[in-house]
């Protein structure tokens, strides 16, 4: 197997990638659920909502986290990170379109990006699922 590090050079290590990914979920449900009431005037969405938002991206920081953490990762865990991302993205879009008529475009385009960012690391993690196993 040759090693996918090389591939990514402006990564340190393929690791980078969940580290990435944990701390931008852990930052943006804080960021999220302490700015939630504002958060829903500005969005135009109810506040539960964006309160659930927040919540999402908290539990899925703290599983990538415990991911990021190991030397050793097992495949099937990583795929679960890697198929939870892609699932996003995919409820990104959908909550889009079915909040199109009601939310703001600052909304919306939070959903898009948020959706195009996640998605873009689960399949970069896809990519890279062989040299995400192990630390080394």
């Amino acid at each position: 197997m040759t090693s996918t590090h090389r591939q990514i050079p402006y990564l340190r290590k393929a690791s980078s990638l969940l580290w990435i990914d944990c701390l931008g979920g852990l930052a943006v449900g804080v960021l999220v659920l302490a700015l939630s009431p504002w958060l829903s005037r500005l969005y135009a969405m109810p506040e539960s909502f964006v309160i659930a938002l927040g919540a999402a991206n908290l539990a899925y920081g703290a599983f990538s986290l415990s991911l990021a953490r190991r030397a050793v990762r097992p495949r099937a865990l990583l795929q679960l990170l890697i198929g939870a991302n892609l699932a996003w993205a995919v409820f990104c879009v959908i909550a889009s379109a079915v909040l199109a008529a009601q939310a703001s475009a600052y909304g919306l385009g939070l959903l898009l990006l948020e959706g195009a960012y996640v998605g873009g690391l689960g399949l970069l993690e896809w990519r890279f699922l062989d040299a995400l196993l192990t630390d080394a």
